[in-house]
């Protein structure tokens, strides 16, 4: 999850806007891509530990699903609230799981 997390952080310079994000094709279907992983990651991990502590962890599931099963309905605007919100603070909560 963390390196696909990076991942996405590479593309993004600092103070990039959602405005360039929509408009680059390759940008929107890579970040697509690596929240299908981290997605499918976090699922792969609540069925081994339930009691994980990750805020979000069923919506970041739902995200993938979304992406995964319904293009159509995926709405770049939350995508990009995801980007600019949900990722750093699921970097700090994985890697405080990494170091303990």
């Amino acid at each position: 999850m963390l390196l696909a997390l990076e991942e996405i952080e590479s593309f993004f310079e600092e103070g990039a806007s959602f405005e360039s994000f929509i408009n680059d094709t390759k940008t929107k279907r890579a970040v697509e891509r690596n929240l299908e992983i981290i997605g499918e990651a976090a699922n792969r991990v609540i069925k081994e530990d339930p009691d994980i502590a990750l805020d979000d962890i069923y919506q970041i599931i739902g995200t993938r699903n979304r992406i995964i099963h319904g293009y159509d309905a995926v709405s770049y605007e939350i995508l990009w609230s995801i980007i600019d919100t949900s990722l750093p603070k699921l970097k700090t909560q994985l890697k405080n799981l990494l170091d303990e």
